[in-house]
Formats: C-alpha cells, sequence, structure tokens
C-alpha cells in the first residue's frame, strides 16, 4: 500500500502519522523527496482498512496497488519530472546532450574535449575517472586525479561534470567533483551504492543493466528515490542479445515504454548501444523520435588513439555533423508541435 502525505506536512507531522500507522502492526517506509512525502506500508499479511488510513488528517490519497515501483511510478506522481544539472534541465521537452571521453586519460585530452564540447553548445560533460573494465588488464581509470582534471575543465569552460562511481565508499569522494552521479550497467543493482547516491541528494543518471528488464530498471530506480532523492533520469544503453553486428542492442522500445508507466526523464545511449561510430548518429536520431529527453555521446579529441572503447568514440567531425542533424531535428519537431493540435 502506498501512502502519499499532504505536500506542506511537517517532519513532526509525518512522524506522527509514521507512528500512527506502525501501531497497526505493519511494517512502514517513508519517502521524502522534493515537494512530496509518501509511505510504504507492508502489510505483513495484515489487511488494512484502507479508509482508516485516507481518515487520518495529514494523508492525501492511498492506493492499494501491487506496483512494484511506486515512487517513480505514474501512479505516483502523472505530470513529468524534470531533473535539474546546474542550468541543465532534462524532462522539459528539449532534449539535453551529454557528450565526452569514456575516460579522462590526461590534461590535455580533456581540456582539449571539453573546449570541443563547449564550443558546439554542450553544456554537461561526460568522463570516466573510475572505469570498471571487463579485463583486468585495461585502463580502469586515473581515480580522484582524473576527478580534478574534469573539475578543471569545469572550471576553464564552464561544462558540468557527469562522471561515474563504482563503490558506494566513493560517492562522497566523487560528489566533491562531479556535478551529476552516474551509475553504470554493471551497478544497476548494486544496492549498496544505490541507497548511497539516493541519501547524498545529488542528481544520478541511472543506466540500464545490459540483461535487465524495464521492471529491474525501475525498481533499481526505486531504491535510489526510497532513500529521498527524486533527481534520476534514466538512460537506455542497449541490452545483450544474439546480435554479432553491433555491441549491444539498442532497445529503444523502452524509451515510450517508460514515459507511459513512469514520470521521470530518460535519455539514450547510442555509444555503448551500438559500439560502432558509424551507427550513433542514426540511432541517435532514432532516439530522440522515439521521444528521448537526451543522448549521452562519447566524443574523443582523437579517437584511434583513446585508451578505452575507441571503436566507438566520434571524432570532432562526426560529433559537429551530428550535432548539426540534432538542430535541424529539434527545429523541425518544434515546427510540427507549432502546427499540429494536440488531441
Amino acid at each position: 500500500m502506498l501512502v502519499r502525505l499532504r505536500k506542506d506536512i511537517s517532519e513532526v507531522e509525518a512522524e506522527k502519522v509514521l507512528a500512527a500507522i506502525k501501531r497497526m502492526g505493519v511494517g512502514v517506509e517513508i519517502s521524502r523527496t522534493r515537494g512530496s512525502s509518501a509511505m510504504i506500508i507492508n502489510e505483513n499479511g495484515n489487511r488494512l482498512d484502507k479508509m482508516i488510513i485516507k481518515n487520518i488528517p495529514a494523508v492525501e490519497a492511498v492506493s492499494e496497488s501491487d506496483n512494484p515501483y511506486f515512487l517513480v511510478s505514474r501512479e505516483f506522481k502523472k505530470e513529468n519530472s524534470v531533473v535539474t544539472v546546474g542550468d541543465v534541465i532534462f524532462g522539459t521537452g528539449k532534449p539535453v546532450i551529454i557528450a565526452g571521453p569514456c575516460a579522462v586519460e590526461n590534461e590535455s585530452q580533456i581540456l582539449e574535449t571539453a573546449r570541443l564540447v563547449h564550443a558546439r553548445g554542450i553544456r554537461l560533460m561526460r568522463g570516466g575517472a573510475f572505469k570498471p573494465r571487463t579485463s583486468p588488464y585495461s585502463f580502469e581509470g586515473l581515480g580522484e586525479e582524473g576527478l580534478k582534471l574534469l573539475a578543471k575543465a569545469r572550471e576553464e569552460t564552464g561544462v558540468r561534470i557527469v562522471t561515474e562511481v563504482l563503490d558506494a565508499i566513493d560517492v562522497d569522494l566523487v560528489a566533491e567533483y562531479a556535478d551529476m552521479f552516474q551509475i553504470g550497467s554493471r551497478n544497476m543493482q548494486n544496492y549498496k551504492l544505490l541507497k548511497a547516491v539516493g541519501k547524498h541528494k545529488k542528481p544520478v543518471l541511472l543506466k540500464r543493466g545490459m540483461s535487465a528488464n524495464l521492471n529491474e530498471f525501475l525498481m533499481s530506480a526505486e531504491h535510489i528515490m526510497t532513500e529521498g532523492n527524486d533527481r534520476i533520469v534514466l538512460c537506455e544503453r542497449g541490452i545483450r542479445t544474439f546480435v554479432e553486428y553491433s555491441r549491444n542492442t539498442l532497445d529503444l522500445n523502452v524509451v515510450p515504454a517508460v514515459k507511459q508507466v513512469s514520470h521521470l526523464p530518460i535519455i539514450v545511449d547510442p555509444s555503448h548501444g551500438t559500439g560502432r561510430r558509424d551507427l550513433i548518429e542514426p540511432m541517435s536520431l532514432a532516439a530522440l523520435a522515439a521521444g528521448a529527453d537526451g543522448l549521452i555521446i562519447e566524443v574523443h579529441p582523437h579517437p584511434d588513439k583513446s585508451w578505452s572503447d575507441p571503436e566507438q568514440a566520434l571524432s570532432p567531425e562526426m560529433f559537429t555533423r551530428l550535432m548539426r542533424k540534432i538542430n535541424h531535428f529539434m527545429e523541425w519537431q518544434q515546427q510540427y508541435a507549432n502546427e499540429i493540435p494536440a488531441r
């Protein structure tokens, strides 16, 4: 059972409601996010009278839905959520582009990339200081030194930083430098990490696991949100299938599916989703046509010299062409929206 409390409820009032429901012999968890509070009741075999709960003065609504992801669902919040990262806003209908290298390699590389993406209108740059790699012999990132270089790139160009955190013990460290946490595919079900970023309240980019279904994906977001952090942007990054032509199969079906059942914004990663730079442009445009709230794209000043995943990094020329096409698409989309009346 999900209990939604009044938006103006105080901490003291919320605790009184919590105590009253606990006296009914059930387990209760409370989640406080921006502008809303909710209680998730585990009835433990007891059948509570919905009307008794609903008549508590501070309660706004009660739902008996079996939906396993209450807080991220449309049932909990009908309107689309917006997530701000500095002056960048996800979920307004205008796609947000995140761009940058797979990994921070050295100062000259990251500063050159920051200047490159900033010159093309990008205000959020990706870059990994900690890299989870399949092979233990692959480059695993510069660690805190990489974070310091990202901060230097932000100081010089003004781009905000999106970077991956791999472990709950690193959350505070990464938070010192990053504007947005990234939870990678391999950590989508690292629940200690999800709870740690949930408690921190900094915006989170949550990538779908490579074998995760939609329910599992949204349940991971629920773990973050139950800790009080609703500043979550979902990211489709491809799933593992029998296809061998590309690195993964980019599941664009999930974009409209998420929008039907969840209020959270969702972006798409065509770089990991395809693993091939020649497929990034068409799949980027396809993702936007499917309704994605943005893209995250790998860009490197010298792709063939990249220390990590060189085959999926765009060159400056390819990225410039892609941004030109994205801008044309957005102009067309706006014109289309103005010409076709809403039903």
